[in-house]
């Protein structure tokens, strides 16, 4: 027997419910805004300069016990990676106030807290100009991803497409910092990658809507543009909600078992795969009945299909 997560030929009124959406989604990304304003996010290391200090234990499945221990000498943040081997591992201490003095202080506190046993391989400073730039890159890099879906949106469509999944991209980036900000979770280049990954996964949601969009453009020529966008959403909503749900299945797994140092990036995720989902079918394909999508660009007189009844 056949799974079925939605029932077959449905005819959810989701443009008729357009307005609602809206208003959510701007009261999403006001608040998102203002909390990113006020409140501001937890910068980890990466963007806050810090002490790190690679280390080889002398066997691995150390790192939960060295992290526990690390947490309760009041340095600030903590961060531990395991990197090649299960006994290489990375530590990441955020700068302590007091300048150098303060740093290697800190450094010795941690050497003390370890014990003996342990091969200290590296340790290094990071210093603000090199958080700057880390930080102002992942910005970037998040800048030129939207552009360049912009462009190929456009490319493949028409301006009105484009312009519909930049802001659905954008709502989405926007939504998943004012996540961050609102519960304090350490923002850091993993949580870049994963916004990146939204993006991607985002705009491959609106693609497959869009795609389907635009084959009923060419295919009923007569019925009215609320109804057509109605259809194009119903008929790719299983499509699109199975692959969010499975998708999900891995993330929630990655969470609950993958240990504290990618918890924070799949929690990125699970919202960012949950609010893409939402703002493909409620957002963007809304947004084209308001920019004013017509059917001139994608008529086909070599093609005439038939009429929907």
């Amino acid at each position: 027997m056949r799974f079925k997560f939605l029932p077959d030929n449905s005819n959810f009124a989701f443009i008729q419910r357009r307005m609602l959406f809206f208003v959510f989604s701007i009261a999403l990304v006001l608040a998102s805004s203002g909390l990113f304003l006020t409140k501001g996010l937890n910068y980890g290391i990466d963007f806050t300069g810090g002490i790190l200090i690679e280390v080889k234990t002398p066997k691995g499945g150390e790192i939960g016990a060295m992290r526990e221990t690390l947490k309760g000498l009041g340095l600030g943040s903590v961060e531990l990676q395991e990197f090649g081997a299960p006994n290489d591992i990375m530590i990441r201490l955020q700068v302590q106030e007091g300048g150098e003095q303060a740093n290697q202080a800190a450094v010795k506190k941690v050497k003390e807290a370890l014990g003996p046993g342990i091969e200290y391989r590296r340790t290094e400073l990071v210093g603000p100009k090199v958080s700057d730039e880390l930080f102002l890159n992942g910005l970037y890099a998040v800048v030129s991803a939207i552009l360049a879906i912009l462009v190929y949106i456009w490319f493949r469509f028409e301006w009105q497409f484009g312009m519909g999944a930049v802001i659905a991209l954008t709502h989405d980036v926007v939504s998943t910092i004012g996540i961050f900000a609102l519960l304090g979770f350490e923002f850091n280049l993993a949580t870049v990658a994963a916004v990146l990954t939204i993006a991607g996964y985002s705009i491959n949601d609106t693609v497959v809507v869009f795609d389907r969009v635009r084959e009923n453009l060419r295919k009923y020529k007569t019925m009215p543009m609320e109804e057509l966008l109605n259809l194009s959403i119903n008929e790719t909503l299983t499509r699109t909600t199975m692959t969010s749900f499975t998708t999900l299945i891995a993330l929630f797994c990655l969470y609950i078992f993958g240990g504290e140092v990618i918890r924070d990036f799949s929690f990125a995720m699970i919202w960012g795969i949950v609010v893409g989902t939402y703002s493909s079918i409620c957002v963007a394909v809304p947004l084209l009945l308001r920019l004013g999508v017509e059917r001139r660009g994608f008529t086909d007189d070599e093609e005439d299909a038939a009429e929907a009844p």
